[in-house]
């Protein structure tokens, strides 16, 4: 599958062509012009339109998005990102309502949420984010409700305030192996990560309400297969269920570039490595998929 590369983050100074299997056809206009007009009005942020999803056409069009909450500026620079950074605003209290609120005028069955880092709040907007949770079930008593937190700096507290709200899905991204994690993921730390999934899933394992535990990797950074399957190891012995596999794609020419593009044969093998030789509950793999992408199936599955 792939090969050793070096770890020089110049590994490719050229930008590679994208080969035939990224390409989406542009569909959905009429809903997608709603769905934007629902956001703007309601001032709400999703990391579909910050992060600039390859996928946004095709939830848009079926009317689904993954909601952003405590601004859409990261305290985090990281290489892989292309979510604003820098000095954020202070948190909005009406955001947790507002966002019940639109998940309810869009009829959602199932909500992600996932936020920006704020390493600048003493929570790291915990609060905020078990707010939001707890404000959807209210608003929402149908919805299913996935969240895509922060490490939180490895905050205790914070991970059990958020898990206290009863999310059906917690997720934590690992995002890449070990080796490149201090080269792509400012101020963010591997077995951290790895440290917060974990207690997540013993959490998870003393309650009656058990979230799912969800993790999700990028490939095309830099990457060997020997990492690939070490990352996969550690993140099933941290008691992940569902892990996601996508192509990085290089948001813009001051982050980290791509590597290598890898083939859909590729990426159906390595959801059977996951589920087969590792026990995954889900492997959801392929050049397109981000952590938030077809997270509904990913969770009825």
């Amino acid at each position: 599958m792939s090969e050793n590369l070096p770890e020089n983050k110049t590994t490719s100074s050229i930008r590679l062509e994208h080969p035939e299997w990224y390409k989406v056809p542009f569909q959905g206009g009429r809903e997608r012009i709603a769905m934007r007009s629902l956001l703007r009005n309601s001032h709400l942020h999703t990391v579909c339109e910050s992060a600039r999803c390859p996928n946004l056409c095709d939830c848009w069009k079926r009317q689904t998005a993954t909601f952003m909450i405590l601004g859409d500026t990261c305290t985090r620079n990281c290489r892989f990102c292309a979510v604003n950074h820098g000095q954020p605003l202070l948190p909005d209290a009406d955001e947790p309502a507002r966002i019940a609120e639109g998940i309810a005028t869009l009829k959602l069955r199932f909500a992600v949420i996932t936020c920006v880092t704020r390493d600048d709040l003493p929570d790291g907007g915990a609060a905020l984010m078990a707010e939001t949770i707890r404000a959807i079930h209210q608003r929402c008593p149908e919805t299913k409700v996935e969240v895509l937190c922060s490490d939180y700096a490895g905050s205790l507290p914070a991970l059990h305030c958020v898990l206290d709200a009863a999310p059906e899905v917690f997720g934590h991204n690992l995002e890449t192996v070990e080796r490149l994690t201090p080269l792509i993921r400012n101020k963010a730390n591997y077995r951290r990560s790895l440290e917060v999934l974990s207690r997540a899933a013993v959490w998870a394992a003393n309650h009656n309400r058990q979230p799912r535990i969800k993790s999700g990797l990028m490939l095309g950074l830099g990457e060997n297969d020997e990492e690939i399957r070490q990352a996969l190891a550690d993140l099933r012995q941290s008691g992940v269920q569902v892990i996601t596999i996508g192509q990085y794609l290089q948001p813009g020419k001051e982050n980290w570039p791509v590597a290598r593009h890898v083939s859909p044969e590729e990426f159906k093998n390595w959801a059977c490595v996951a589920e087969q030789d590792f026990g995954f509950r889900k492997a959801v793999c392929g050049p397109l998929i981000r952590s938030s992408y077809l997270a509904e199936e990913a969770y009825l599955a």
